[in-house]
């Protein structure tokens, strides 16, 4: 399931927005705190971000900055501010796209669901793996987390392929290995310990800390 992170104080609105996004399997998490957005933004590890422009403490363009300082996640404005200069500011601040109020869902849902698709491809006949956010792509091997693409050699991804097709049970050293043999290279346990260091240094650049999780003398989860 794909998250959105919703910055709106209508609670009508993001209820509504919520339960519409629930229909096409997709979390949408309201914020709280209009003080702490990005406190919660960086909780949600959204794939995509609705913000309106008039918000409690702080605007939609102060977050928008904010947001644009760590993350290149998918974002739409959605605002009753729909005159042109707001909707110039907001696509040179980051935008992808501006919605105006009200707005039909139907029209809302399109434009959710083509931005996703450009992003992650989700026309793809491949199968997408999700966690906390991070998007394994086993068409091509490759992992997604904040709209940045993470590198993998072939035996990062078996292993993580392995252990996200598994999420929640813990996979055996020995499980690992017999996937690892399946390349042309000899692999031994010595040979998983270092994937597994490279993997896991590799995720915790990208802000995904703590992803796999060993449980000594038994194997590694991702919960």
């Amino acid at each position: 399931m794909y998250r959105i992170f919703l910055v709106e104080d209508d609670r009508g609105i993001a209820e509504a927005i919520a339960a519409q996004t629930a229909l096409w399997d997709i979390e949408t998490i309201c914020v709280k705190d209009f003080r702490n957005v990005m406190a919660e933004f960086s909780s949600c590890a959204p794939q995509l971000v609705l913000l309106d422009i008039s918000l409690p403490f702080y605007d939609g363009y102060h977050w928008c900055r904010e947001i644009r300082n760590v993350s290149k996640v998918p974002l739409i404005f959605i605002s009753s501010a729909a005159d042109n200069l707001n909707i110039v500011m907001a696509m040179n601040m980051g935008a992808d796209d501006f919605i105006a109020k009200p707005f039909d869902q139907s029209v809302l849902m399109a434009k959710i669901n083509a931005l996703l698709r450009r992003t992650y491809d989700f026309g793809n006949s491949s199968g997408i793996l999700e966690h906390k956010g991070a998007l394994l792509n086993t068409g091509d091997g490759s992992l997604c987390y904040n709209n940045e693409k993470i590198e993998l050699t072939k035996n990062e991804y078996r292993i993580l392929l392995g252990l996200m097709q598994s999420k929640g049970k813990i996979i055996s050293r020995e499980k690992l290995m017999e996937l690892l043999w399946e390349s042309d290279e000899f692999v031994d346990d010595n040979t998983l310990t270092v994937n597994i260091g490279r993997l896991r240094k590799k995720l915790e650049a990208a802000g995904l800390h703590n992803f796999i999780t060993t449980k000594h003398g038994v194997g590694y989860i991702i919960s």
